[in-house]
């Protein structure tokens, strides 16, 4: 059922719930209706100072209904803005930490999508499929419901989907075998970090030529910037065929004012290109004016709210209007903002409010309630103005990627040893270590398995062992080329005790006669293609005879010889060529991503930027 649920997500939707992790079904129906403006009122200063991309926070009481106990629920439409998402996870992480007897969980149309966070730190069982209702916060910390292992058999087991009952209770009884592990954590709170002074951060104030009724109605909301940006972003023709009188907001009146944008909204309002029709009476000076752009962001939101407007009607006079058309209203709205109601009644207002009325309507209406602002005290508002935001922030250099780049790996580092651990990752040995454990790994119709180790132990280089086995790989003088040696040396072994187990039962005699056969065919084709390649300059372009000691190539083992001598078949170095071949990849990318780069940050190897010379 949850994974029908999870389809009807919208992309751009995530939906929370808060559930009651001990209770009864009288408790539960007579508490949760209560701690609904209980929560919104806990979380009302977070939600005045912000500005929602399309849909606000919002909470409803939801009974029982099959095997999904009575719950808090809200979903929410987050836009283009996925800093919405986060807020909103912010938001469940402050109500379970203040309201300990509450478990939240929240989803979008990825699913769990916290544990996208953490993926490089989960446990190999825990994957899509195995991970509904197993995710929660609870007492503001992350919480994951386990699968029985042979340490603690506490759990459920993975091939079972968890009723949100069975989670609760299990969360309930033992939360801390259910908290998630300190890296997981970590991860998903890094994610979360800075809030709630992000909120702030992430505003952009900037100064607008707009009609004195959007000023009129921004001064009283102005989180209804948000969908006259969207209305001015989504438009269409049709929707410009309304621009070209702007009956609801003629230009003819233009101040200058301070809007405030969430830094979203701003960037799509400022980097679209859009010249307005001539009949609509909105003129731009000329682009080296000092007030080009305010001009400009000015008609651009003008457009939105005019979009807004055309597709609502105004507001009525009849008895069953909204109250808020009536004149009184203002006198009574007035009379709360002086006695500071509304600093957190509206909000929780806003965040229960139905969505049948447009944000059109809502502008409508604020226009025939409001008594419009007098021109002149707009005028006289322009000299008082707060500095504008710089928008440099918008212009993303290529030191500046970098930097941001830099910071989200650290994020990911250990803490522990960084010093050794960055030590290993620029060892070449790790790298060629690394190539090895990677061809050798077994993998799946559902990808490679990647050998990441981060460097968690040291790495010891023993030269003998590494010599034994390149004689193994590659054949030497004492022993025949077999066909099996392409294995691993574990293979090896196993080989030869099948081998010895098949001379033991008398097959022995076969298996040899077979053996031969191959590595005569085998040897007349390696000898073959020896001689075709000697007349060729491939050769030149390998390292024989070389070793990687203590993480550095050593020189040519051909250095020195006379002509007559290096034309003899020598045993390659696979390690060193392997890593001369995957620097010259490293190096060709000038620094940008490319296979190189990117199959060696998979496996955890980290090597420093090229310092050489251009």
């Amino acid at each position: 059922m949850d994974a029908l649920q999870r389809r009807v997500i919208l992309e751009d939707m995530v939906q929370y719930k808060l559930f009651l992790v001990q209770s009864n079904s009288q408790q539960t129906d007579e508490h949760l209706p209560q701690l609904v403006d209980e929560i919104l009122a806990k979380v009302a200063p977070f939600l005045i100072q912000y500005i929602w991309q399309h849909q606000p926070f919002n909470l409803k009481y939801h009974p029982e209904k099959g095997d999904v106990p009575a719950h808090i629920e809200g979903q929410t439409q987050f836009g283009d803005n996925v800093e919405d998402e986060w807020f909103i996870v912010y938001l469940l992480q402050q109500i379970t930490e203040a309201f300990p007897e509450l478990a939240a969980r929240v989803e979008d149309n990825d699913g769990e999508f916290l544990l996208i966070e953490a993926a490089d730190y989960l446990p190999k069982w825990l994957n899509p499929d195995t991970s509904e209702n197993r995710v929660f916060f609870y007492k503001g910390e992350l919480h994951i419901l386990p699968c029985p292992s042979k340490s603690s058999p506490v759990g459920i087991s993975k091939d079972v989907v968890p009723s949100v009952a069975q989670a609760l209770a299990l969360l309930s009884t033992h939360p801390v075998a259910c908290r998630a592990s300190p890296k997981i954590s970590s991860a998903v709170m890094q994610r979360l970090a800075g809030y709630p002074e992000k909120i702030k951060a992430n505003l952009h104030r900037a100064h607008c030529f707009i009609p004195a009724g959007i000023a009129t109605v921004l001064a009283q909301r102005p989180d209804l910037v948000a969908p006259a940006v969207s209305a001015f972003y989504l438009r269409d023709p049709v929707d410009l065929q309304a621009c070209r009188s702007f009956n609801t907001f003629p230009p003819d009146a233009l101040v200058l004012a301070s809007v405030t944008f969430t830094r979203c909204l701003y960037a799509q309002l400022q980097q679209q290109q859009f010249i307005s029709d001539r009949r609509s009476g909105f003129t731009l000076p000329p682009r080296s004016h000092p007030q080009y752009k305010a001009h400009e962001l000015g008609m651009k939101l003008a457009h939105g709210f005019e979009i807004l407007c055309s597709k609502c009607r105004l507001p009525s006079s009849e008895p069953d209007a909204p109250v808020s058309c009536n004149p009184q209203w203002k006198d009574f709205v007035d009379s709360l903002k002086r006695n500071g109601y509304f600093r957190v009644s509206l909000t929780i207002s806003e965040c229960r409010r139905s969505y049948s009325s447009s944000p059109g309507e809502e502008v409508l209406q604020l226009l025939h309630s409001c008594n419009p602002l007098k021109l002149e005290e707009l005028k006289k508002r322009e000299a008082e103005l707060p500095q504008e935001d710089s928008d440099s922030w918008l212009d993303i250099t290529a030191q500046d990627l970098e930097r941001m780049l830099q910071e989200r790996k650290e994020r990911g580092k250990e803490t522990q040893g960084d010093k050794e651990e960055e030590e290993g990752g620029y060892s070449l040995v790790a790298v060629s270590r690394g190539m090895k454990d990677f061809l050798s790994a077994m993998s799946s119709h559902e990808g490679a398995e990647l050998p990441w180790s981060s460097s968690a132990q040291p790495f010891s280089f023993d030269p003998d062992s590494m010599a034994n086995a390149l004689d193994r790989l590659l054949g030497s003088k004492e022993e025949e080329l077999d066909s099996d040696d392409l294995d691993d040396d574990d293979d090896d072994d196993d080989e030869e005790e099948e081998e010895e187990q098949e001379e033991e039962n008398g097959l022995s005699g076969q298996a040899e006669m077979n053996e031969t056969e191959t590595l005569d065919g085998l040897r007349k084709y390696m000898d073959q293609m020896d001689q075709e390649l000697m007349s060729t300059n491939i050769g030149q372009s390998f390292n024989l005879t070389a070793g990687l000691v203590n993480g550095s190539p050593p020189a040519s083992a051909t250095d020195g010889l006379p002509a007559e001598e290096t034309e003899e078949i020598q045993p390659l170095d696979i390690d060193l060529n392997l890593v001369t071949n995957l620097l010259e990849s490293l190096s060709s990318q000038a620094g940008l991503a490319g296979p190189a780069s990117n199959l060696l940050q998979s496996l955890g190897i980290h090597l420093p930027p090229n310092s050489d010379p251009a």
